[in-house]
């Protein structure tokens, strides 16, 4: 029997020849409808005709979306320094991101602006939308079973892919069908129109996908393309994932009526992804946290406790030197470097983490030390942001380290906390208290109580911002604290005028001009 190292060397060796097709295939220019590259990544007379292909074209499109979260550490640069808790060392074009001057004139930001990597994504569902079904007469492995998922998965990544999208840029061209070739140019489609294709893709595939790949799961059991539970354990997307990004998707619309049914089915759910001798999901401690205690860090390698997110497996060799938040924050002595680029200045920290229990970060009113958990070197001009740090080869010279941590995109915590904001702004002040207190009570701080006077909605996105530190939330927790406040008149204007989205790359719009540029940026 093939052990679960050899199914992941061979799951390695497999990813690393896709990637190599996808640059190749990449190299050429192709005619425009929002600048996309052509996702057939093989002759049209040998793929689709065996169980083997659906593999391969299912897990490229979880690559695609991989690479487009991580190419330039878009993920964290979107969602962790625009106004956020982050100050860049010296980078200037880093400085340029946190002071919100999307357009200056750097070759990142350039890069960073281009939705090209996304629409690789789309391109790639699509087609495996519609081709894949082609097998199922001519390979028998290849059960109805099996392509029901199958679709079921593409449709979520596509989803997912366009709510990421719709978070950066806001109207995003809606693209249902794959392309190749040369294409019709399209324009903008209302953010609306986008998320509403994205919630019934969502809705449907949220029936179909299992709460876990194989084992002694209801939908599917046993084997998943001849493999266990373990191997697909924190890969692939399962019912909870959809339901997570539903909520997600609710919630930025300012619908939390559908954002309390969606966090509800997966707080009442969660435990089913757990089970058949595998690390499961549950409510992690500071050392499992931060630390990695028992394999439960979302952080390391591929875990259940990623409800969506995309794993660097160290097993599979897939650590990297680029596309993770420590290659930005963390130095000496936990890798050579002498500085990190981003840190997180004390003044903040300070304003941050308040209570002196505060297992993340406090400082002892008596002893004067502080805890480590979140940050090094505090007592230095700029303390070290290390929260995350799942190294894999610190012991190289200059500035060189391999990491393998996942890019997250959100965790029961994190989940747990949207419930509770999603209580809160429907006035249901006690259920909302029970679910800001069940994601902060591994934390050590004081529990907020029945009577408190501090406001709720306050006291919520205050956790969220001290537990999601780093994770890619902060300026999207902006936006939505300020639409349901309304008190701060800068970020009125802001939403108000589309300024909470990034400008489109100049690249995009020169080679489609029917796409126009946000407005704000104009």
């Amino acid at each position: 029997m093939i052990s679960l190292l050899n199914m992941g060397a061979k799951l390695n060796k497999f990813l690393i020849a896709l990637l190599l097709i996808i640059v190749v295939s990449g190299n050429y220019s192709c005619k425009k409808v929002i600048d996309i590259e052509s996702s057939r990544l093989s002759d049209e007379t040998t793929q689709w005709t065996k169980l083997e292909d659906a593999k391969a074209g299912l897990i490229g499109i979880y690559a695609l979306m991989r690479t487009a979260m991580v190419a330039d550490n878009t993920h964290w640069l979107i969602g962790d320094l625009r106004q956020g808790d982050f100050a860049s060392t010296s980078r200037p074009d880093l400085k340029s991101i946190v002071d919100g001057q999307l357009n200056a004139s750097y070759p990142l930001l350039t890069r960073v602006t281009n939705w090209r990597r996304f629409y690789s994504v789309v391109n790639a569902a699509s087609l495996f939308i519609e081709r894949s079904g082609e097998i199922l007469p001519l390979d028998k492995r290849y059960t109805t079973v099996n392509h029901d998922v199958d679709i079921a998965q593409a449709r979520a990544l596509r989803a997912f892919a366009y709510f990421y999208m719709t978070r950066i840029w806001g109207d995003v061209p809606l693209l249902t069908s794959s392309h190749d070739g040369d294409f019709e140019q399209h324009a903008r489609t209302s953010q609306a129109k986008v998320l509403a294709f994205a919630t019934s893709e969502l809705l449907l595939a949220a029936k179909v996908l299992p709460f876990r790949y194989g084992g002694t799961d209801a939908q599917l059991p046993g084997l998943y393309y001849g493999a266990p539970w373990p191997t697909w354990n924190g890969v692939l997307f399962t019912k909870l994932a959809a339901y997570a990004i539903l909520a997600h998707i609710s919630a930025w619309q300012s619908n939390y009526f559908d954002t309390e049914v969606y966090t509800k089915f997966i707080v009442d759910n969660y435990t089913k992804l757990n089970g058949d001798g595998s690390f499961g999901i549950r409510y992690i401690d500071m050392d499992a946290l931060t630390e990695n205690n028992n394999g439960y860090s979302p952080f390391a390698f591929k875990r259940a406790t990623q409800v969506v997110g995309f794993g660097f497996e160290y097993g599979n060799g897939e650590a990297t030197a680029n596309g993770h938040l420590e290659q930005l924050t963390l130095a000496s002595p936990l890798i050579s470097k002498a500085t990190p680029e981003i840190y997180v200045p004390k003044d903040t920290i300070r304003k941050v983490f308040t209570d002196p229990g505060d297992l993340r970060f406090s400082i002892d009113p008596l002893t004067k030390l502080y805890r480590t958990n979140y940050f090094l070197n505090y007592s230095t001009e700029k303390p070290m942001f290390s929260k995350i740090k799942v190294v894999a080869d610190a012991r190289t010279s200059g500035d060189f380290a391999l990491f393998t941590s996942a890019v997250l995109f959100t965790r029961l915590e994190e989940l747990t906390l949207l419930r509770a904001e999603a209580l809160a702004v429907l006035g249901q002040r006690n259920e909302a208290i029970d679910n800001l207190n069940r994601a902060t009570n591994l934390r050590g701080i004081i529990p907020y109580g029945s009577t408190s006077s501090k406001d709720l909605i306050d006291a919520i996105f205050e956790e969220r911002r001290r537990e999601l530190m780093g994770e890619g939330w902060r300026w999207f927790d902006q936006v939505r604290y300020n639409k349901i406040k309304r008190n701060n008149a800068a970020f009125n204007t802001l939403i108000d005028r589309n300024g909470i989205y990034w400008p489109v790359s100049k690249d995009v719009i020169n080679a489609n001009p029917s796409v126009t540029q946000n407005g704000y940026w104009n």
